[in-house]
């Protein structure tokens, strides 16, 4: 095999030489690619297309591609949790940067928009349900960046300390790691959102504050992450892939953004009556800043 190869056990493809999770090649795959937990909403989100030219779904990852507005899109479920980004992620990237029936790198590579839809709880009281906001930074409990050479600018690396040092994080836990989301899609999305530093948990319960039969390890963690500011940054929300999409998407040379509609306040104790509703008009917020563009 060729020095230049990727060896098929590092580079898995199906039998129709898609990748292997996502089941996709680069002629599936549009420029502009919105990320989505829930298979569910990819099919909500492509309602509203004109047209749908492909769809493909295997096990929890289901893509469609088509036009709204004359603008091409992808959608693509990915699950929850940053594992699962971790596999979307380098999949993508692998679709559209690496000649998959030759196994080799292309010479040149393109850039995606990756964008965001999620659902999020606010962790700030002022942050009402039914809320828009858009993650300026991503700060990652989940450890995925430290698996892969990275460096990141000194002024992310000094917010990300005054930040790790007002928390006195536990040593029994992956550090802390904070990543900028893209400036060109911060300008195009930001207008009527909230912006705010988005906190990556690794699970929804005890990771997250919750309570149920199992005692969380760590009390009254909530009430310290909303807490801590500098300057005009605060972390305003928790969800479960932000800090994955932010850190393999730099490392890889995509844009990535996170857009979450806010469905829960945790200070406060309440959810929304109508998530989806919430959802929906998100949906078409973000699907026609990005036909604008």
């Amino acid at each position: 095999m060729s020095q230049n190869k990727i060896p098929s056990s590092e580079l898995i493809l199906n039998e129709d030489g898609s990748v292997y999770h996502l089941a996709v090649k680069k002629e599936h795959i549009a420029d502009t690619v919105l990320l989505v937990g829930d298979p569910e909403r990819v099919k909500i989100i492509s309602s509203y297309f004109d047209k749908v030219e492909f769809k493909v779904q295997n096990r929890e990852f289901l893509t469609h591609t088509g036009y709204y507005k004359n603008k091409r899109i992808t959608v693509l479920s990915t699950g929850i949790g940053t594992d699962n980004i971790d596999i979307v992620l380098n999949e993508l990237d692998a679709a559209v940067n690496i000649n998959l029936s030759e196994r080799t790198l292309e010479e040149k590579r393109q850039s995606l928009n990756l964008i965001r839809i999620g659902t999020s709880g606010s962790l700030q009281e002022d942050i009402d349900v039914g809320s828009f906001l858009i993650s300026e930074y991503a700060l990652g409990f989940d450890g995925l960046l430290y698996y892969y050479n990275h460096d990141v600018s000194p002024e992310v690396l000094d917010l990300n300390n005054k930040i790790n040092d007002y928390l006195n994080w536990s040593s029994n836990l992956a550090k802390p790691y904070l990543i900028n989301a893209s400036e060109k899609l911060i300008s195009l999305l930001s207008e009527g959102m909230i912006k705010g530093i988005t906190a990556t948990a690794t699970g929804f319960y005890a990771p997250q504050g919750r309570k149920l039969y199992l005692k969380p390890a760590f009390a009254n963690m909530n009430e310290k992450l909303a807490s801590f500011k500098h300057d005009n940054y605060r972390i305003t929300n928790l969800e479960m892939e932000t800090s994955g999409v932010y850190s393999l998407g730099s490392l890889l040379g995509h844009n990535c953004c996170t857009c979450c509609a806010i469905i829960a306040n945790r200070v406060k104790g309440e959810f929304s009556k109508d998530p989806v509703a919430v959802v929906k008009k998100l949906i078409l917020n973000i699907l026609d800043k990005v036909v604008s563009s």
